[in-house]
């Protein structure tokens, strides 16, 4: 199946592509000849990570997460990370949140406990997203900002690159797309904290690179970073670099000047009104989407979101015989300019389903591109989805995968939201 070019559906106005071979060269090639002028940079692999259910499946029957629990902060050398590796394929739902929770069962209860908990904070990000996004509007919207410090007149730049722990870190967010939970800390404070930077700006820069950018997640950390939850920012120093990297400071240029010695001033942001949609969810069903499928009758095809891509995806696992249908959304991408490895990323994955199925790739508008077909697609938690889906008004709409469905109780914060939330089907709670 992979090379093969299903005919023109004449739908829309912008182009089908050609489906690449599988691998990284071609998809490079795919994005280079197809896409480079939707990209940032030079078009090319991540150094790190294959996209595609296959690379996907290999990671998950690789985990282990024994020791987790200790190792996951470490960051140099990377031999002693403990980190997972997953988030790009749960970014694209080539593995849910569901299915790690599952796999980690039997590991040691501490690590088992820890690496949940993680798993839970992503699906509290989503479901924060989703509420705030429900009516279409942009999520995480201005009632969660906490006010920026000022811009300091120390810093020339927000990451110094003669500093080796921000040399190290941003070589490895550039040329991965990819980092672990403690560098993400580390640059988003002395993005913030230290230079005094906009801490939008810093997101869009996360989001332009790392593998598993998404709104709901990144966006809500880097505001956490700022204190937009509790009113104090996080700290950065060369403390947090001496204990999980020490290398990096062995090896700096400026060990005897270190620009970040001393723990920073404690930074507090003013702390905004809270939105009523923090203390209450007027309509949980439509934040969470139909918990089961909603619509009826024959389809065309399935519709892929960038949300969910993996063979698990519940439309296309219901409409095994029909093509499924990806397409680049060159408005969206245009504006975005994401860096080249996601779109290559991207491309692998489509390229890898398309030894087990039909795909169709487009680029153009999704609304024009795919307008007048009778689509099946899995619900996404995200203000986009909800836009087209109004335009296309797919035939049938699958459930999402959640962890936890989405409740109408309070989000002020993690704590609040774990203590609202039920027990999972196999009685594993997340409250306490």
């Amino acid at each position: 199946m992979a090379g093969s070019i299903l005919p023109g559906t004449g739908y829309g106005c912008g182009v089908q592509l050609p489906v690449p071979a599988t691998g990284p060269d071609a998809a490079v090639a795919f994005v280079r000849d197809h896409l480079a002028d939707l990209a940032c940079d030079t078009p090319a692999a991540s150094g790190a990570f294959r996209g595609g259910q296959t690379a996907a499946d290999a990671a998950l029957a690789a985990l282990d997460v024994a020791g987790y629990a200790g190792r996951r902060s470490e960051v140099w050398p990377p031999e002693r990370r403990g980190a997972s590796r997953m988030s790009p394929y749960v970014r694209h739902h080539l593995v849910d949140l569901p299915t790690l929770w599952e796999h980690v069962a039997d590991a040691p209860s501490h690590d088992r406990r820890r690496y949940r908990d993680e798993l839970a904070w992503q699906e509290f990000t989503r479901h924060l997203y989703a509420r705030f996004g429900r009516d279409g509007r942009p999520a995480l919207r201005e009632e969660l900002r906490a006010t920026p410090p000022s811009v300091s007149e120390t810093w020339d730049e927000p990451w110094p690159r003669d500093m080796e722990c921000m040399d190290a870190t941003v070589g490895e967010l550039h040329a991965d797309g990819w980092l672990v939970n403690q560098t993400r800390m580390w640059l988003a404070s002395q993005w913030t904290v230290r230079a005094g930077a906009r801490w939008r700006d810093g997101e869009e820069e996360f989001f332009t690179h790392l593998l598993d950018g998404s709104r709901a997640a990144n966006r809500l950390n880097w505001q956490w970073t700022t204190g937009a939850g509790n009113g104090k920012a996080y700290g950065f120093s060369r403390w947090q670099v001496e204990k999980r990297a020490p290398d990096l400071c062995r090896r700096c240029a400026l060990r005897d000047a270190c620009p970040v010695q001393s723990w920073p001033d404690d930074v507090r942001t003013d702390r905004v009104a809270v939105s009523e949609l923090l203390r209450s969810d007027p309509d949980p069903a439509v934040t969470a989407g139909p918990s089961a499928p909603h619509g009826e009758g024959e389809v065309e095809a399935v519709w892929l979101t960038a949300e969910s891509l993996g063979d698990a995806d519940p439309a296309l696992v219901a409409h095994p015989d029909v093509p499924a249908v990806f397409c680049f959304d060159e408005p969206l991408l245009r504006r975005l300019m994401l860096s080249g490895k996601r779109l290559v990323f991207l491309t692998e994955t489509l390229a890898d389903l398309a030894t087990r199925r039909p795909v169709e790739i487009r680029r153009g508008r999704v609304t024009d591109e795919l307008a007048g077909r009778r689509l099946a697609v899995t619900f996404a938690p995200v203000p986009g989805f909800r836009r087209r889906s109004e335009v296309l008004e797919p035939a049938v709409v699958h459930p999402w995968r959640w962890l936890f469905r989405p409740r109408a109780g309070r989000m002020q914060s993690y704590t609040a939201w774990r203590k609202g939330m039920p027990a999972r089907p196999d009685g594993t709670e997340l409250a306490a």
